[in-house]
C-alpha cells in the first residue's frame, strides 16, 4: 500500500475513533510507574482484567520502593485474576527492584533502558514511552495491530518487528502515537479475528483483504 492510501485509512479511522483529551490508553493509570506495571501485566490478558486488579495492587504497593520490598508470592493473590499471574508477579517485583537499584526509583525514559527491565519487550516499552511520557520512537505491535495491518495491506509480514518497521515507514512520525490505539479499536469492533464486519467497515474500499474477497466472489 502506498503512503497516500495509508494516510487516508488513518484519517478515516481517526474520524471514527476520535481521541478525546489525548487519552489513547485502554489501561487506567495515573503515573509512569503504574503504566509500566500494568502494561507488563497486560500481556495475554484483557485490559478489563488488568483494570480490575489495579486498585488493590497499588493500594498495597503504590511506589517502586514498596513493590521492590515485596516477594512475588505476596503479590500473587492480588493479581490472580489475570493470566500467567505467577510469572508476572516475578516480573513486576523484579522490575520494581531494578527501578530502585538502577534508576533511582524512576521509570526510565528510553526504549533501551525500559527493555532492560524484567518482563519488558519492545511492545511494552513502546506503550510505556508513548502513554506515560508522550515519546514515540516506534509503534507497539500487539495481536490486533498485527492482524489488522496485514489484512488492510500495511504489511505482508506477520513478524511484529517487521510490521513495526513497515508501519513506521508508511506513516509520518506525528501519526505514530495514534496508530496502536486506532488499529486496536478497529480490530476489536470491526476487523475482528473471526467474521470481520465488512458491511460496517469505513475503509472497506481501501482494504486489501476486502478487495481480495470481492474478487474471489466474482
Amino acid at each position: 500500500m502506498d503512503r497516500e492510501t495509508a494516510c487516508e485509512v488513518y484519517r478515516r479511522l481517526l474520524a471514527h475513533y476520535p481521541i478525546v483529551g489525548g487519552r489513547r490508553s485502554f489501561i487506567h493509570f495515573d503515573t509512569p510507574f503504574e503504566s509500566l506495571i500494568l502494561t507488563i501485566l497486560s500481556a495475554q490478558t484483557t485490559d478489563r482484567a488488568v483494570n480490575a486488579i489495579r486498585d488493590d495492587l497499588f493500594a498495597c504497593y503504590p511506589t517502586p520502593e514498596a513493590l521492590a520490598c515485596a516477594e512475588p508470592e505476596e503479590v500473587e493473590p492480588l493479581i490472580r485474576g489475570i493470566g500467567l499471574y505467577r510469572s508476572k508477579a516475578r516480573y513486576i517485583v523484579g522490575a520494581a527492584r531494578m527501578l530502585v537499584s538502577d534508576f533511582g526509583g524512576r521509570v526510565p525514559g528510553t526504549i533501551e533502558e525500559l527493555q532492560s527491565l524484567p518482563g519488558v519487550g519492545r511492545k511494552t516499552a513502546n506503550i510505556v514511552l508513548s502513554h506515560a511520557f508522550g515519546i514515540n520512537v516506534g509503534i507497539a505491535v500487539d495481536t490486533h495491530v498485527r492482524r489488522v495491518s496485514k489484512r488492510i495491506g500495511f504489511t505482508a509480514s506477520t513478524d511484529p518487528d517487521v510490521i513495526e518497521r513497515d508501519l513506521m515507514a508508511l506513516f509520518p512520525e506525528e501519526a505514530w502515537k495514534n496508530i496502536n490505539y486506532l488499529l486496536i479499536s478497529f480490530g476489536r469492533e470491526i476487523c475482528t479475528a473471526r467474521n470481520p464486519k465488512h458491511e460496517r467497515c469505513c475503509i472497506a474500499d481501501l482494504c486489501q483483504c476486502y478487495q481480495d474477497l470481492r474478487r474471489e466472489e466474482g
